[in-house]
């Protein structure tokens, strides 16, 4: 019975991204290490199941170890300059060849509908096509790309046309040129390209880390492209050798900053040998891997009659503690005005309010809250700074808080002990002698 409520639990917390994300256009790479890992049947699971959930699906797949394999079986030397393959007529059969194999066995495996799978039903139609139009590289400081191509363009009409058919499209890395000509592309080009012309709602780059982690080596959930450059020119100061391959990580970092600048609104770094890392990323607040986006998606705004819900949801718990005093529906919805939030992926995350005393020119900061999922970060700063802000512009001189827990960091803070009857009159009157509250103030200095 635990594992039914987990999982129901969980299906009714993802309901609000399944609405979120329904008609949404998502790319999705998938590299040729991806097709040859033993995850791989899942990550065609998930596929079907964010197709059958509404998602406008474009798959884009590269064939790098296929191709090292056709090569090494014709006798064949692989050949690169800056971390680029030259692709000479030889090589371009491979491609060619490789290419052509994965798609045969994506289009199986996305035919799959046994009873007892999770494929069961699907009934999902794969299309590809010319659908990229390509040019040569050419000679890149005096070495000949030969038939190593760059994207010129993805017929966007096309490729939307097959989207509203609820169909898959289906993108190689093989594009043609006006000319007659085939050209072997990057995966990662083909699909950032096709992400910024279709104006897609997210690329997802599926490599083998689980995307970005920090120094204690733990995954950074969400970094804004501006951060993830810096580190990016980390990454490479750390190659020497400019024909060295550079780490995979910092290949689809590259392509998610590149497509995040261009417009795509959020790019995902996941892990294709970890089980579910889609369904996580897409289905839960705090995903599996690492986003890029241009700016936070977490957003700080005063609240509204609508963020009542979400509120109630976060403070009961503390409400149920003694650490905050109890505020039913009816005051919320009275007082929502007072409310400032912490928004993320359409989920309030942090709250708190200003009740204002205009006539000694004091604020209250009042119902601080942060979720508990949420805590160790910065976000109570966040709040705090906000509520000053808007203390300042209604020309207010000082905020004061009543706690009975926190003490310690409003301290930290730049708040001061301070007396009960130091506070404002009407404040004094209501002051709760049972709750015993400690009574901290700070000064406010504006910019």
């Amino acid at each position: 019975m635990a594992d039914v409520n987990q999982y129901v639990n969980w299906f009714r917390q993802s309901s609000p991204y399944f609405n979120a994300l329904r008609d949404n256009t998502v790319v999705i790479m998938l590299s040729g290490d991806s097709i040859k890992d033993p995850n791989f049947d899942n990550v065609i699971h998930d596929i079907a199941l964010l197709s059958s959930l509404g998602m406008r699906l474009v798959l884009v797949y590269g064939a790098r170890p296929q191709i090292e394999q056709k090569m090494q079986e014709l006798g064949l030397q692989t050949h690169s300059h800056h971390c680029r393959r030259i692709t000479d007529s030889q090589t371009l059969a491979c491609a060619v060849e490789a290419s052509g194999t994965i798609r045969a066995l994506l289009e199986a495996k996305l035919s799959m509908g046994l009873i007892n799978t999770p494929m069961h039903g699907s009934k999902i139609r794969l299309i590809s096509g010319n659908f990229v139009t390509a040019r040569p590289a050419g000679v890149y400081e005096g070495v000949d790309l030969c038939y190593t191509g760059e994207v010129r363009r993805i017929d966007q009409q096309a490729v939307a046309s097959i989207l509203d058919l609820n169909s898959i499209v289906l993108l190689s890395t093989i594009g043609y040129s006006p000319t007659g000509e085939m050209f072997n592309l990057s995966a990662a080009d083909v699909a950032a390209k096709a992400a910024i012309c279709l104006k897609a709602d997210k690329l997802i780059l599926l490599g083998k880390e689980q995307g970005i982690t920090d120094s204690n080596g733990e995954t950074r959930s969400e970094l804004l492209s501006s951060t993830a450059q810096r580190l990016l020119n980390q990454y490479r100061k750390q190659i020497s050798d400019p024909n060295t391959e550079q780490s995979e990580i910092s290949y689809l970092l590259a392509t998610a900053i590149s497509a995040c600048d261009a417009g795509v609104p959020r790019c995902h770094l996941l892990s294709y040998q970890v089980d579910g890392a889609m369904l996580a990323e897409l289905y839960t607040r705090d995903g599996s891997g690492t986003m890029i986006t241009e700016e936070s998606y977490e957003q700080v705004r005063d609240a509204t009659v609508d963020d009542i819900g979400g509120i109630i949801e976060l403070i009961n718990p503390l409400e149920e503690k003694g650490i905050l005093v109890r505020r039913s529906r009816e005051l919320l919805e009275a007082e929502i005005e007072q409310f400032i939030v912490i928004e993320r992926d359409n989920a309030i995350i942090a709250c708190a309010a200003l009740y204002c005393f205009t006539d000694e020119k004091i604020g209250e900061l009042a119902c601080i809250a942060v979720d508990e999922n949420y805590l160790g970060g910065n976000r109570g700063d966040v709040l705090l700074g906000a509520v000053e802000q808007r203390a300042l512009a209604l020309n207010l001189h000082s905020l004061f808080v009543l706690t009975t827990k926190t003490a310690h960091w409003f301290l930290e803070q730049g708040f001061s002990a301070i007396t009960v009857d130091q506070l404002p009159r009407q404040k004094q009157l209501i002051y709760n002698l049972q709750r015993k509250s400690k009574v901290f103030a700070k000064t406010l200095i504006g910019d």
